[in-house]
C-alpha cells in the first residue's frame, strides 16, 4: 500500500489522524440544527485553512519543500475550483427553500459523499496517467475546454434552473416515495413519522415511487410497501446538490492530477480543500455579491494548468526539456488568486439602476 502511495506509512497515519481529528471537532461544535453566522463561519474556514497547513508542514518537514509546494498548489486549486460549485449549491438550497439551519447537514452528507466519490476519480485518474503522456495531453483538453466553456457561460445570462427536471431528481422520485415538505432535519421518514406528518398537514399528497406529478404521461407509479421509507425534500436537495458535485469532480481532478501524479498529494490535497467547503459555504454566500472578477481567476488558472499539462506531455514525447517547477505552479496559483480577490474590490460590478 505504501509503495503505491509513494510515502511512508507515517505520513498517511499522520493524514488520517488529522483529518479524522479535525473532522471530529468539527461535527461536534456543529452537532445542533442553527445557522452558522458569518463570524463563525470565517472562524471555522480559518481553522480548516490551519489543519491543511500544519500536513503542509509536516510534508515540509519530512518530505521537503517541493512535495509541500505540490499539496498547497492542489489543495488551492481545489479550493478555488469548488467555488462555482458552491455557487450551485446556493441556488439549489434556494430552490428546494432549504431553511439556513438546515444546510450545514446537508452540505455535510454531500461533503462525505465528495470524499468517496474524489478517492474514485482520484485512483481512475492517476492510473490513467501512468500510460502514458498521451493521456496528459486528452487531461490537458478536457481542462482547457472547461475553462472555455467558464468563460462562453460568463458571457450569458443566466437563466434559473428548474431542479425538478435534475437526473437526480428524478431517480430518487423513480425509487422511493416522497413527502414533498420538510419534516424538521429528516431526510427519510419511518412510518410513524409519516403518520405524524400526514396528520399535522392533511392537505400535503404523499408522491409514490414512480409517480410524476409534472408529467403525468411519464407516471409509473408504485404501490407503497410496508416499512419503505419515505424521502422528503431534504434528500432530494441532497441527491441534487451530490450528482452536481460528482459532474464538476470531472473538471477538478483532472486539474489537481496535473499538480503530483503521486495518489496520496492529490487525495490529501482534495479531501482537504472539500473539508473546508462546509463553512467556506455560508462565507461566500455573504460575499458573493464582492468576489465578482474571482472567477475571472478561475478561468485563467484553468488554462494555465492546461498549459501545464500540455507543457508535462509534450515533453516526455520530444523532450524539449521545458517543465513548470512545484515552487512555480505554487506561485503562479497564489498571484493569480490574489489578484482575482483584490481587483473585485478595486474594479467592483457595477449595479443595474431601476
Amino acid at each position: 500500500m505504501t509503495e503505491h502511495l509513494g510515502f511512508p506509512i507515517e505520513t498517511v497515519i499522520v493524514f488520517v489522524v488529522l483529518s479524522l481529528g479535525a473532522i471530529v471537532i468539527d461535527l461536534y461544535a456543529h452537532r445542533d440544527d442553527k445557522p452558522m453566522s458569518l463570524k463563525s463561519a470565517s472562524l471555522w474556514s480559518v481553522f480548516w485553512i490551519l489543519v491543511s497547513l500544519a500536513f503542509g508542514a509536516y510534508l515540509w518537514m519530512h518530505h521537503g519543500s517541493d512535495t509541500a509546494s505540490l499539496f498547497i498548489t492542489g489543495y488551492a486549486l481545489e479550493k478555488v475550483l469548488s467555488v462555482d460549485n458552491l455557487f450551485v449549491m446556493m441556488a439549489i438550497f434556494t430552490w428546494f427553500k432549504v431553511p439556513e439551519g438546515y444546510r450545514h447537514r446537508v452540505l455535510y452528507w454531500g461533503i462525505i459523499g465528495a470524499i468517496v466519490f474524489r478517492m474514485v476519480f482520484v485512483a481512475i485518474g492517476t492510473g490513467l496517467l501512468a500510460l502514458g503522456p498521451y493521456v496528459e495531453l486528452v487531461f490537458a483538453l478536457i481542462v482547457a475546454w472547461t475553462g472555455y466553456m467558464m468563460l462562453k457561460s460568463g458571457e450569458e445570462e443566466e437563466e434559473e434552473e428548474d431542479y425538478s427536471e435534475h437526473l437526480a431528481y428524478r431517480l430518487v422520485h423513480k425509487f422511493f416515495p416522497v413527502w414533498p415538505r420538510l419534516y424538521g432535519h429528516n431526510f427519510f421518514l419511518n412510518g410513524t413519522e409519516l403518520e405524524k406528518a400526514r396528520a399535522e398537514h392533511p392537505e400535503v399528497q404523499l408522491e409514490l415511487a414512480g409517480e410524476d406529478v409534472k408529467h403525468p404521461e411519464n407516471s409509473h407509479p408504485h404501490p407503497m410497501q410496508k416499512g419503505t421509507w419515505v424521502a422528503t425534500p431534504l434528500f432530494l436537495c441532497l441527491a441534487v446538490i451530490e450528482l452536481s458535485d460528482v459532474m464538476f469532480a470531472f473538471d477538478s481532478v483532472p486539474a489537481v492530477i496535473a499538480v503530483s501524479k503521486e495518489p496520496l498529494i492529490v487525495y490529501s490535497a482534495m479531501m482537504f480543500a472539500i473539508l473546508g467547503l462546509r463553512t467556506m459555504y455560508f462565507v461566500l454566500e455573504a460575499l458573493k455579491g464582492y468576489l465578482v472578477h474571482l472567477e475571472k481567476a478561475v478561468i485563467v488558472l484553468l488554462f494555465f494548468i492546461a498549459f501545464k499539462l500540455g507543457l508535462a506531455a509534450t515533453n516526455h514525447l520530444w523532450h524539449h526539456g521545458y517543465e513548470i517547477s512545484p515552487n512555480a505552479s505554487l506561485l503562479v496559483v497564489l498571484v493569480v488568486l490574489t489578484l482575482g480577490v483584490v481587483a473585485s474590490f478595486v474594479f467592483p460590478e457595477k449595479k443595474d439602476e431601476a
